[in-house]
């Protein structure tokens, strides 16, 4: 991870804890490519934790939007699940 990489979890870690009391539901939000399978990895990096996942697509159909309502029991928690579903070609994390 590059610095500025680094710099973004550390400040968004610190912005989550002061702002949470753990375990705390969070809403993740994505864009990816309308392709099945780019959609489906999304949903399956949240497979058996109750996650409640809705998506919709562009207008031109190009772009999906997913958002993962989840009960997540740490900063850390969200931070490794980004760094996850990063690996995504063409996810945008919002």
């Amino acid at each position: 991870m590059d610095k500025k990489t680094t710099e973004f979890y550390a400040r968004l870690k610190e912005e989550l804890n002061n702002a949470n009391v753990w375990p705390a539901k969070y809403l993740f939000k994505f864009i990816v490519p309308t392709e099945i399978e780019k959609i489906k990895a999304v949903e399956n990096a949240f497979d058996r934790m109750g996650a409640v996942i809705d998506t919709r697509q562009s207008k031109a159909g190009k772009f999906t939007s997913v958002s993962v309502d989840v009960q997540m029991p740490s900063a850390e928690s969200i931070i490794k699940k980004y760094q996850e579903v990063s690996t995504i070609e063409g996810i945008i994390s919002l």
